[in-house]
């Protein structure tokens, strides 16, 4: 079994992985940054210090270590999908930052939707009717995820928000592999899930920015309440 590098080692590891990293955001996708020596040389550390550096590069997408003819570092940049894949992981294994999210991306909500508001796409809004139809017959918590997948689906793309829509697909995948219980599985939730909804959507399809926000903020207000009942606590 190997051991963990000592802890001056270890600063020394991550210090060049900065490092490196800086110069491979620097520079366009798929250049190359230089050799191991080259790199070595540029940070001014031996090879397997860069080599180490290279391998937590790797694993966060941003580089790529081509051997042979024509061979060093290359910078990447990581896809969305193995950044929902590095986040959805993280937040499986600490459970705890997935309640954190779940608060971030509801309170993101209440930026998203008067931007949304603002949209004039008329295809984005007749999508937005068809949610609302898909509102009225969810009553599981299957149907419920379906209209909150569809929903945000809609308003990113009205509201032009990548790292929002980002966010909230993380959000949504590991919500729907989490066991925990829905917050609106009983009629009284249900009924004030659909509401919330429908006030929001409503103050979008109007093109009130303001009332988009109150609506937003209010709904919100109501998830908080809901989260800290379910999990039996004082506050939250």
């Amino acid at each position: 079994m190997r051991e963990s590098p000592k802890p001056d080692r270890r600063r020394l590891v991550e210090a060049s992985a900065d490092r490196l990293r800086d110069l491979i955001l620097a520079s366009a996708p798929d250049t190359q940054i230089g050799s191991l020596t080259d790199i070595a040389r540029e940070l001014g550390v031996g090879v397997v210090t860069v080599q180490q550096a290279a391998r937590i590069l790797e694993h966060e997408g941003l580089l790529q270590v081509r051997r042979g003819p024509g061979g060093g570092y290359y910078g990447k940049r990581p896809t969305e999908a193995s950044l929902e894949r590095s986040i959805a992981g993280y937040l499986r294994v600490d459970s705890a930052r997935f309640r954190e999210l779940f608060e971030m991306t509801s309170l993101l909500e209440c930026e998203l939707a008067p931007a949304a508001a603002r949209s004039r796409d008329a295809d984005l809004k007749t999508r937005l009717e068809r949610v609302l139809a898909m509102l009225a017959r969810s009553d599981t918590i299957e149907s419920q995820l379906a209209v909150e997948e569809a929903l945000h689906d809609v308003l990113f793309r009205m509201a032009d928000h990548p790292l929002m829509g980002l966010l909230g697909r993380v959000t949504m995948s590991v919500y729907k592999a989490s066991p925990a219980p829905s917050m609106f599985l009983d009629q009284d939730g249900i009924d004030a899930w659909r509401a919330g909804r429908r006030r929001i959507v409503d103050a979008i399809q109007s093109g009130d920015e303001d009332l988009a926000r109150f609506e937003t903020v209010r709904y919100r207000q109501d998830l908080l309440v809901r989260l800290r009942r379910l999990h039996g606590e004082a506050r939250i």
